[in-house]
């Protein structure tokens, strides 16, 4: 019968040329549309190098000071005291790193200026995140501690500076007029992975605002907005996955400790969640709710709102479609056919069209992820069309020609015998 259906469909296909070809590329050009998006979107919310271990991690990015009373608000990255003099102490993470979020810093190079943009990190940081070491090996505990002025630098670093790739591990590159010994270069890293991009990672204790951080002495002194709010972000890192829960629970009571409510500021907001609640919350959410759930329904409503239109064109030109075989489903009613049967044998039909639409598309969005990809228009970043995408630009197949299916076939089982028997 599905053989039958698909030949049927073929015929139909090829009757009408014109409209064939505006179905087919409305059907394509939406799912290569919903695909290459889907796919950039997996890229940067899935684990991906070097963060390969989100299922047990927590991300620490921003600090929010809030005074209810009289409106007054303070906000930005998370300073380091607070996370060196209290989270990197607790007890449920195997591993808490520690880093700036990219600054630029300026090289010279022939006379040549390059803007490099430069990170400072902790030494766990490099026992957390898996980068792809080239050459050499990251720095370690002790080095910071010395304030050793080594660095590791990506690949397309080390081609701008020096020219090549390899072979500079030893070799020094010079960053707002100071020195640094390169003791590692990595595999770059997009600029959309913002907790671990950088173009040269440097020890935090030789930052010029450093200046002793690392101790306590003198904490309980500084004003509010020195405890909490610096230059700094964390990822806390569990064990295992099912230490996750006890690891949010030890940091949430940890935060009602070291805040107590004052005459300035009586709110501190200091969130500790995955990189997609974090998404969630920056866009659709407050400090109070992270807003996954309205980020999911706006998600889905934009995916249904852009199946919409053409999915209405779609209707209009299947109800064409069927005006033209009046005179067939009339002649099958009046040997027996069910209303049922026929609609059972259109929606077949149209989504065998989708179908079709869906493998254009999946060679349009192959063609289109691999020119994204050779433009480099985000360096380090490459699209994949994984099975995800797959699996999803499949259902998306499916779904539209489920869709785009109904009313037609329901117009075309409601049609009257003697008319469809006199439609030319």
């Amino acid at each position: 019968m599905l053989k039958n259906y698909f030949k049927i469909a073929l015929a139909v296909l090829k009757r009408r040329k014109f409209f064939t070809f505006i179905s087919l590329f409305g059907i394509s050009f939406t799912l290569t549309i919903l695909m290459v998006t889907t796919a950039l979107i997996d890229k940067v919310l899935s684990p991906a190098y070097p963060d390969y271990r989100r299922d047990r991690s927590l991300y620490i990015s921003k600090a929010s000071l809030l005074n209810t009373k009289e409106g007054w608000y303070n906000g930005s990255s998370v300073s380091f005291r607070f996370l060196n003099d209290y989270v990197a102490k607790m007890k449920t993470p195997e591993k808490v790193g520690i880093f700036t979020f990219s600054s630029s810093a300026n090289a010279y190079v022939n006379n040549k200026k390059l803007v490099i943009e430069y990170k400072y990190t902790n030494a766990p940081f490099w026992e957390i995140a898996e980068f792809d070491f080239l050459e050499g090996k990251p720095y370690n505990e002790q080095q910071v501690q010395q304030a050793a002025r080594v660095a590791v630098i990506t690949d397309r670093t080390a081609t701008k500076y020096f020219g090549r790739a390899e072979g500079v591990t030893g070799k020094y590159i010079e960053l707002d007029n100071v020195n640094y010994r390169v003791s590692g270069v990595v595999k770059g890293i997009p600029r959309s992975n913002r907790n671990f991009y950088g173009e040269i990672y440097l020890p935090y204790s030789v930052s010029k605002n450093f200046n002793g951080m690392a101790g306590t002495t003198g904490v309980r002194d500084l004003s509010v907005q020195d405890r909490f709010i610096g230059k700094y972000g964390a990822v806390l890192l569990a064990r295992s996955e099912a230490d996750v829960p006890a690891m949010r629970a030890e940091y949430a009571q940890l935060l009602k400790k070291v805040f107590k409510p004052q005459t300035e500021y009586d709110k501190l907001y200091i969130h500790a969640e995955s990189i997609v609640e974090g998404l969630a919350r920056n866009i659709f959410g407050n400090n109070e709710e992270t807003g996954i759930v309205r980020m999911f329904t706006f998600a889905a409503l934009l995916v249904f709102l852009f199946l919409l239109l053409p999915t209405i064109n779609l209707v209009n030109i299947n109800i064409t479609r069927i005006m033209e075989r009046s005179s067939e489903i009339g002649v099958r009613k009046a040997f027996g056919a069910s209303s049922r049967t026929l609609v059972y044998q259109f929606l077949i039909e149209n989504i065998i069209l989708t179908l079709l639409g869906g493998l254009i598309g999946l060679v349009l969005s192959s063609i289109a992820i691999y020119m994204f990809n050779q433009a480099d228009i985000l360096p380090d970043l490459n699209l994949a069309l994984n099975l995800k995408v797959l699996v999803f630009g499949l259902l998306l197949c499916l779904v539209f020609g489920f869709l785009s299916g109904v009313y037609p076939a329901w117009r075309m089982s409601r049609m009257n015998v003697v008319y469809a028997l006199k439609a030319k």
